[in-house]
């Protein structure tokens, strides 16, 4: 599962830095609860 959360992060993040800001994966535990960190700050 964590794997998969990591990969779809990816995808996204390109997006997230394009605009000043992140996203780090911090956990993905047993009951499939994802925890993240956002960094930077994002433009809008």
């Amino acid at each position: 599962m964590k794997e998969k959360v990591a990969v779809a992060l990816g995808k996204v993040r390109p997006f997230l830095q394009r605009d000043g800001g992140d996203v780090e994966l911090v956990d993905v535990n047993e009951n499939g609860l994802v925890k993240v960190r956002l960094k930077g700050a994002c433009g809008g």
